[in-house]
């Protein structure tokens, strides 16, 4: 898919529908036939838009022949299943010649929308350098964002741990664990990004440019520490009610075995009387031999009930 926008200098902001210069031209999974197609308009290697469409693909910084390629980690949401899983993706920034500017993704995504639907304030396609360090800084405050939403996540699966230990919690939280990975992941490539951006001056800044540049890069180290902080609390959480879980399991299955041990004295001793052979103590001779069997079982069973709860085994 593809899609062009253009601001004039009055601010005033709109979907255009050819390439002129000062636009912005977004993709989102461009097919081949897109690909080639803005590779010939514009004069770039056709690598420099389709690494961002790999999921696997590093945050790095390069430049060739006037053509300026930034890719970088932004965070997403996934839900295609019952939980809402975290993931990185990366976002390709692509400035040729300072006449155009292309962003390519693989997804849809909210960061690239606050722009396109031209919600950013001071935002212009025509200012090139600005645009990319205000998407560095957007990119930014949405880990924070997400952070803060996995934390809250977090505490809601820890409630329904106290109330019931169940495996869908415990896999939540999994998921939750792997999504702190990969933010911490992608965080620290960005922040190595945006670092060598400011040393290497790959862009002109302005002094409001670099106020950006410094906000965006403070607001990344802070998300680094806040998915490093979140990481920790959920990796000793999960220990925690494995512990839990595990403690929980030899109590039942200790209570289980006192209760077996108190029922298998009245099976012994149904056992034993009930064979085909003499009883002792000349119990076939008397009138209530039932009865006293059965008193004989009910105090073995008691007697056995009071010295497993003197061992604390109920």
């Amino acid at each position: 898919m593809i899609k062009i926008y253009k601001s004039n200098e009055y601010g005033q902001f709109s979907e255009v529908n050819e390439i002129e210069k000062g636009c912005w031209i977004n993709l989102v999974n461009p097919s081949e036939l897109e690909i080639l197609s803005i590779s010939q308009r514009l004069g770039i290697e056709p690598d420099y838009i389709k690494d961002p469409l790999d999921e696997e693909e590093k945050s790095r910084v390069e430049r060739d022949n006037g053509t300026l390629l930034i890719i970088v980690d932004i965070p997403v949401i996934n839900t295609d299943d019952d939980l809402s899983t975290f993931d990185t993706i990366p976002l390709g920034m692509i400035v040729v010649d300072d006449d155009y500017f292309v962003t390519v993704c693989l997804k849809d995504n909210p960061i690239i929308a606050e722009f396109a639907s031209h919600r950013v304030k001071g935002f212009f396609t025509f200012k090139k350098t600005r645009f990319i360090l205000q998407v560095l800084d957007k990119i930014a405050t949405y880990y924070l964002r997400y952070l803060k939403q996995i934390n809250r996540e977090t505490d809601h699966i820890e409630r329904q741990l106290h109330k019931s230990m169940k495996n869908q919690e415990l896999f939540s939280l999994l998921n939750l664990e792997k999504s702190l990975v990969y933010f911490t992941t992608s965080l620290r490539s960005n922040q190595s990004v945006m670092e060598k951006i400011l040393r290497a001056k790959f862009l002109k800044m302005y002094p409001e440019d670099e106020d950006i540049m410094e906000d965006a890069i403070i607001e990344n180290k802070q998300a680094i520490e806040m998915a490093h902080i979140y990481s920790n609390i959920l990796s000793g959480m999960m220990n925690t009610f494995a512990s839990v879980i595990s403690n929980n399991l030899n109590i039942v299955m200790k209570f289980l075995t006192s209760i077996t041990i108190v029922l298998s004295i009245p099976t012994m001793v149904a056992s034993f009387f009930g064979m085909n052979v003499p009883l002792p103590f000349n119990f076939e001779h008397y009138n209530n031999s039932f009865i006293s069997i059965i008193f004989i079982t009910l105090l073995g069973s008691a007697a056995a009930v009071v010295y497993l709860a003197k061992k604390r085994m109920f």
